[in-house]
Order: structure tokens, then C-alpha cells, then sequence
């Protein structure tokens, strides 16, 4: 469930010392003391009270330090390795099928994300952005994208600076947003609760998320189209089994564990956990998976044991989150063992307990996105980022998978189609693009090199299928 302060409507303007520093401290050493020209005070500065303006003489953004600008943009050149999404940028870029959308994001903001949003300016569209996640903001690309886009995002950003950072892409003099882009809803439940009359007037909304658009139809009060990817067969494929089956491995850099003979737990065996389980298994751990669901549990025969969490609890050595709400509760973390792990894979930072903010338990940063939790004994748990997702808040995910979800998600395949859609194709429901994703894949294999088999007619014709495609039914688009 997202949350809001019902009568929040003003924003702390000078957040407090002890919370700069809190907020100097989660921030990744990699993406600012390296790129810093400026001294080691100005790191405790919130970007809200600094003055910055861009090449252009803009000051309609706040990042970390635009002066970070020129090497952002080194790594977003090494990003554009993207070649589907380059490739659309080219062959659409003359047609400018998005001229005249104005377009509020909020996404993880990373090289590969920046590539996306050129895209789209590229493409016509004006944009303002912001960041889905407080950790996973690289800040130098932010200041990068900044030189042009209004972008409101740093790494370590507060609850408070998170949602002004939102509401500045939103409420601005001058500018009206017409297509929502967001990644997992609360930029979407944001306009819905405080801008209505806004919200109203959306084109359309493209969202990954399993909660944003889905909560607002369920509940009849979604007024606009949208398109849901997270359903879709190139994201739960791509971005939940391929990614996360690599990804996972930032467990092992941010910790420095040896992950051979240790027992670790994977709560839900969706995509997401299977990738997770695929990788540990590789690197010789002993691996369980909790489940709810009889047939996700049966696939675990993989070679993976289903079981309770309470059962083993005291003997595991690392938890791993892929699922829902409160999977981890203070009473299990109660009762695991000193020096056990526990990091989150899945939707967002409510999947462990909350309740290790209190009084009786201490906090310790040890480095970037680890913390030792210590209970009054003496027990130290490890938490990676503060329980928010483990592979963007630590490092970054592959440029391979973000071009193959980006493109589908964000670019023609989703935004375009909205954007230009004729009045009434579209009811105010949530719908997928499933005649598009084959399309989406063509595009990447000549990464890897993949030559395809052509179908002969006769073959086409005892399949009662087109040489060219589609080759599965629409159902499987939705898997």
C-alpha cells in the first residue's frame, strides 16, 4: 500500500543537520567524492538549498552537483550501446510522433534510463523526471540529463525530499503534463490524490508497477488509458528471470560473502526468484524457497526445497525478498542468527519489517547501502539499503535488458501508441502491447548474433501460422 500524509502539503525547506548527514552518509562514494570539484563540506548541502544552473541558464532541476555533467554524460554514451532503442531513435526521429506530449516520469535514473529519456525528447516530447527510487539515482547522469531535461533526483534523497521531488515535476507554472511514464505508482497515485483536475486530463498512463494502475481500476477510479508492462512476457522474462539471475550477484560484491555452502532463503519463486535461485545455485549455495502460490512451488523442483520461513529461521544465513508485503517479520529477524543478511530483490522497501527503526535497536553504516543492525545482545543483522531493491541500489542493472524493456515499456512501443492513438481505441482501462514484442526481440538479436530459421510454406501452413509472425497466441504476451 503507498501511503501519503493526508495534510502534507508543504515540504520542509532545510531539512535538519542531523539529517544531512544521515543523508551525506548513504550516498555512494563512486558516484560523487570521485567526480566532486568541490569540497567535502558542500557533500552535506541538500541539493534543495543549493543554486545551480544548467549550460542553458536553467535552474528548473535539482541534482547532487551539475558540475558532475561531463562525466554523466561519458556514461551515458557508454549506454547507448542500446541498440534497439538507438535504432528507434533513428528510423522515428524525422516523424517526431511525439511532438506536443509533455511527459512527467518517474523512473530509476541510471545511464540507461537517460538514454531513454533523449529518446523521447528526440522523439518531440517535452519532459520533466524524477527518480522511482531514493538510492538508485546515479548522480552524475542526473546532472547530465539535467543540461536539458528537468530532472528533481540525487542518491540518498529523504522521504520528504522524495515526494517535493515529485511534486516539482508535477506542479510547475506553465506546464501541463499530458502522459504519465512511472515505475511502480507513486507518481501516478500522487497526481491522482493531489493534482485531480491534472490527473484528468492525462492522454495516457505507461506504468511498470504491480500495484499503481492496477489499484486505481480495481478501485473504478482510473480515468485514463494506461498500458501495464509489468505483465508482459520481454519484462517478467528480461527484467524479473535474466536481470535479476546476474543482478543478485551485487549481494556478493556489496557484502564480500562467500556464498559457497551458505543457506540461504528466496521468499517467492516468481521470475525474480528463480533468476536469484538460478545464480546462487551456481555459486554452490544451499538455497530454499518459500512460496504461496502450489504452482510456483512445484517448478521449485528445479532443485530447490519449499519451506515455511519459521522453519528454518535460526539456521539460514542469508534472506533474500522477491515478493510482496511483510515477508520478513520482526519476529523472524528476532530470532536469526548473528551476522545474517537480509536484502530485498522484489517490489519495494515494505517486504521486511519496518519496525527495526526503534529505540532498543541500533544502526551502524559500515559502507554505501550496508548496515548493521544490532540487537541489545549484541546480535548484528546485516540490511542492504535500507530493504529497498538490492540491484539498483547498489549497482546498476545490464544495459542489454534495459534496452529490451525500455524499448517495449517507454518508447514506440507504448508512449507513441497512446500519444497517438485515435479518441475511443482506448477506454479508461489497463491494457499490454502483445503484437509489438516480437518485434521488440527481433531487434536485439543481432546483438548476440542470432540468426533466425525461416519457416517454409509448407511448414507455415501445417503450424497455420504466418512465415513472418506472430508465432504465439496473445495469452502468452501476458505470462
Amino acid at each position: 500500500q503507498i501511503q501519503f500524509v493526508e495534510d502534507k502539503q508543504e515540504f520542509s525547506r532545510f531539512p535538519t543537520k542531523t539529517g544531512r548527514r544521515s543523508l551525506s552518509r548513504s550516498i555512494s562514494q563512486s558516484s560523487t567524492d570521485s567526480y566532486s570539484s568541490t569540497d567535502s563540506s558542500d557533500d552535506e548541502t541538500s541539493p534543495r538549498d543549493k543554486t545551480q544552473v544548467n549550460v542553458k541558464g536553467s535552474s528548473d532541476f535539482c541534482v547532487k552537483n551539475i558540475k558532475q555533467a561531463e562525466f554523466g554524460r561519458r556514461e551515458i554514451e557508454i549506454a547507448e550501446q542500446m541498440a534497439a532503442l538507438i535504432s528507434l531513435r533513428k528510423r522515428a526521429q524525422s516523424e517526431k510522433p511525439l511532438a506536443g506530449a509533455k511527459i512527467v516520469g518517474c523512473t530509476h535514473i541510471t545511464a540507461q534510463t537517460a538514454v531513454l529519456i533523449e529518446t523521447l525528447v528526440a522523439l518531440g516530447a517535452q519532459c520533466r523526471w524524477t527518480a522511482c527510487n531514493i538510492y538508485s539515482t546515479q548522480n552524475e547522469v542526473a546532472a547530465a540529463l539535467a543540461e536539458s531535461v528537468a530532472v528533481f533526483a540525487w542518491k540518498g534523497e529523504s522521504e520528504d525530499d522524495f515526494w517535493w521531488c515529485i511534486d516539482c515535476c508535477v506542479n510547475t507554472e506553465g506546464w501541463q503534463p499530458n502522459m504519465i511514464l512511472d515505475d511502480g505508482g507513486d507518481l501516478t497515485h500522487w497526481m491522482y490524490k493531489k493534482y485531480p483536475n491534472v490527473f484528468k486530463k492525462i492522454r495516457g498512463i505507461v506504468e511498470e508497477s504491480v500495484t499503481g494502475v492496477h489499484q486505481l481500476s480495481k478501485a473504478g477510479k482510473l480515468c485514463v488509458p494506461a498500458m501495464n508492462v509489468n505483465d508482459s512476457v520481454t519484462k517478467q522474462k528480461f527484467d524479473n528471470l535474466y536481470c535479476c539471475r546476474e543482478s543478485i550477484l551485487d549481494l556478493k560484491r556489496t557484502t564480500d560473502v562467500m556464498f559457497g555452502g551458505k543457506q540461504v532463503v528466496v521468499c517467492g519463486y516468481g521470475e525474480v526468484g528463480k533468476g536469484c535461485c538460478a545464480a546462487l545455485k551456481a555459486l554452490g549455495a544451499i538455497v530454499y524457497v518459500t512460496e504461496i502460490d502450489p504452482i510456483c512451488a512445484l517448478q521449485a523442483m528445479d532443485g530447490f526445497r519449499v519451506v515455511k520461513l519459521n522453519e528454518i529461521i535460526r539456521h539460514v544465513d542469508v534472506i533474500i525478498t522477491c515478493t510482496n508485503k511483510n515477508v520478513v517479520t520482526r519476529d523472524q529477524l528476532d530470532r536469526m542468527k548473528n551476522g545474517s543478511i537480509v536484502c530485498n530483490m522484489g517490489h519495494s522497501n515494505t517486504e521486511i519489517d519496518a519496525s527495526l527503526r526503534t529505540p532498543e535497536l541500533t544502526w551502524e553504516r559500515v559502507r554505501s547501502q550496508v548496515d548493521h543492525v544490532i540487537w541489545p545482545d549484541g546480535k548484528r543483522v546485516i540490511l542492504l539499503a535500507e530493504g529497498r531493491l538490492l540491484n539498483l541500489s547498489c549497482s546498476t542493472v545490464p544495459t542489454f535488458v534495459l534496452s529490451i524493456t525500455a524499448t517495449t515499456q517507454f518508447q514506440a512501443l507504448a508512449l507513441i501508441e497512446l500519444y497517438n492513438a485515435p479518441e475511443g481505441r482506448y477506454k479508461q482501462d489497463v491494457y499490454l502491447l502483445p503484437k509489438k514484442m516480437e518485434y521488440v526481440a527481433s531487434l536485439h538479436l543481432a546483438t548476440f548474433d542470432a540468426h533466425l530459421t525461416e519457416l517454409s510454406d509448407e511448414q507455415a501452413k501445417y503450424l497455420g501460422l504466418n512465415k513472418n509472425g506472430p508465432f504465439k497466441p496473445n495469452y502468452y504476451y501476458e505470462m
